[in-house]
């Protein structure tokens, strides 16, 4: 083992992502923690320093000793010092896509809260965001400097009290709230003024680190968020390992540029070292490419990672989303690490096989399969409410891109309303699930779809005109004068009176059909259906007494029932009956 690779199994990278509502002071309060800043890290992006935000994941680290509950069983710790990566995430509502983005690679949350302000809907936000990816989490209460004295331990308790009650019903209940004054007198204070309990706060953080499960295996996916060249050298891109590892000499590709490179030297925080893997957080300098053309994207093994145009995904509606999930709506989808435009359409299992889906996203009970049918829904089903919290049965949705995204499979997919207000008080995340199944053919809606067995019932009326004999009748507004008829011939309708006969063909040039009663018509039938035509006049075999045009309001004319089922994807637009 080189010396290099040697000093890097002795560090642990650990993943802290600070999410929080815009102005809360996520950036403060990573500053106060760090002492190694990062190429991305601080507010790097100049349209962020104009306005005070942080617009992309800001990433910078500090290095503590590593705490004595991680002891492997021998009581030896497996690693000399602990590596905090803190991923400072966006709190402005419309960089939310960001926050997706970064979350998959986070250890442990750090919320923080406005002391003064309290849970905002942005905080909410950060926390459905937390609940989907992340197992642990802290709240940091900040700004506490801006309370008076006298009344700040009260109002902090007051807070942590509140905050314990929102956090009740998530993954994060009793989860830890501290307190602590990060840029004691604000930005525009002297750097002079100290943080006040930030030493406290990283002994929280050290306590609540644990052995994150780390897999060297499978294909690398490297999630970049900062480009740039160096003259000489090459260009270096940095970012974190989500899956598998990499080392000099390996081949990467840049599937967005479709190119591929050779990994040239490796850094993680300004240390060369001979390699790297998931969960680590490093700079790659490759052969030479503008890095204009990839600022954030996806480095992987050559081959590894599809292009989407269209995708079938497992999905649930998030709780706090109140608007409709309706079929043909366009919704933002976050996948893998980008967020695009697509039109959702949502299905399920035939209505006598629903079953409510199981607790863990991850982990649906029925498997997609292209050959079992589905039933198409206009919207997505929610639960039986009746005990108000019943599940909501399992659902499918098939989503059509705007243009295609590179994603690896099963990753974690969102869709939200971005284009909501961002000042509305409300929810914008809709829906999460999982990838399924991709399509990569461009010319998927011809190619792939008609595979997709969604189904549509549908239920045509319309009336006896009249009996020729004893086993046939015409019938009429079943159909439109324009409708193709040799399309229904041989489908079974039923009448109103409980025969159940066959559609022989066009009658006439007005929509008119022939229907066949293969049991013949019952004598009650023939009865009601003759007294019917006698009120409307035009039952008369020798033409008399057309004049009688209503029927008298006791007689029920006899409807005629056609009920069958069409593939949503079927190019032919076949009718099947069961």
């Amino acid at each position: 083992m080189t010396e290099s690779a040697d000093s890097r199994a002795k560090t642990l990278n650990f993943n802290i992502g600070v999410l929080g509502h815009v102005d809360s002071g996520k950036t403060s309060l990573a500053r106060a923690l760090s002492s190694t800043a990062s190429t991305a890290a601080f507010d790097k992006n100049p349209q962020s320093r104009e306005r005070g935000i942080t617009l992309d994941l800001g990433f910078s680290s500090f290095t503590v000793g590593c705490p004595d509950h991680l002891l492997d069983t021998t009581g030896q710790l497996p690693y000399d010092s602990l590596q905090f990566t803190l991923v400072d995430c966006p709190g402005h509502a419309s960089l939310i896509r960001t926050i997706i983005g970064g979350a998959q690679i986070i250890d442990l949350m750090m919320l923080v809260v406005d002391v003064v302000k309290g849970v905002q809907t942005q905080t909410a936000e950060c926390l459905l965001i937390g609940e989907l990816t992340c197992p642990r989490m802290v709240v940091v209460l900040n700004k506490v400097d801006l309370l008076p004295p006298n009344k700040r331990q009260s109002a902090i308790e007051k807070m942590t009290k509140r905050l314990h009650k929102t956090l009740e019903s998530t993954r994060f209940k009793e989860c830890p709230v501290i307190a602590v004054a990060a840029k004691p007198g604000g930005p525009e204070a002297p750097e002079t003024e100290e943080p006040q309990g930030v030493p406290e706060l990283i002994e929280l953080l050290k306590k609540q680190t644990y052995l994150p499960k780390r897999d060297p295996k499978g294909d690398l996916l490297m999630a970049v968020d900062h480009c740039f060249s160096i003259r000489g050298q090459g260009t270096v891109m940095t970012g974190t390992i989500l899956q598998g590892s990499l080392a000099i000499n390996d081949t990467v590709e840049i599937p967005v540029l479709k190119v591929t490179k050779k990994i040239k030297s490796v850094q993680m925080f300004r240390k060369p070292v001979s390699g790297a893997m998931q969960g680590d957080r490093v700079g790659i300098c490759v052969t030479q490419f503008d890095p204009k053309l990839l600022e954030r994207g996806l480095v992987c093994t050559p081959g590894s990672l599809r292009t989407l145009f269209a995708a079938i995904i497992s999905v649930r509606k998030i709780g706090y989303f109140k608007g409709s999930l309706a079929t043909r709506a366009k919704f933002h989808i976050t996948v893998g690490h980008e967020t695009v435009m697509a039109k959702v359409t949502f299905f399920g299992l035939p209505p006598a096989e629903h079953k409510p889906a199981p607790s863990e996203p991850s982990s649906l009970e029925t498997p997609f399969i292209f050959e079992r049918e589905y039933f198409y829904q206009d919207e997505y089903v929610a639960g039986q409410r009746e005990e108000a919290s019943g599940p909501d049965p399992e659902q499918w949705a098939l989503l059509e891109f705007e243009r295609p995204v590179t994603c690896p499979t099963l990753c974690l997919v969102i869709g939200s309303k971005l284009d909501t207000d961002i000042h509305a008080n409300a929810c914008r995340l809709a829906f999460q699930g999982r990838l399924l199944h991709g399509f990569e053919d461009k010319s998927y809606a011809e190619t792939a779809l008609p595979r997709l067995r969604i189904y549509k019932t549908k239920h045509k009326e319309g009336q006896v005109e009249r009996v020729t004999d004893d086993y046939s009748l015409i019938g009429r507004s079943l159909f439109k004068k324009e409708t193709n008829l040799q399309l229904f011939v041989g489908l079974k309708v039923t009448l109103s009176t409980g025969e159940s006969g066959v559609i022989e063909g066009g009658f006439g040039q007005s929509g008119k059909f022939k229907i066949r009663v293969q049991e013949g018509l019952r004598p009650e039938t023939k009865q009601l259906l003759s007294s019917t035509s006698k009120k409307k006049g035009k039952g008369c075999s020798k033409g008399g007494q057309a004049s009688e045009e209503e029927p008298k309001s006791d007689s029920q004319p006899v409807s005629i029932h056609l009920h069958f089922k069409r593939y949503v994807f079927d190019p032919q637009k076949k009718m099947i009956q069961s």
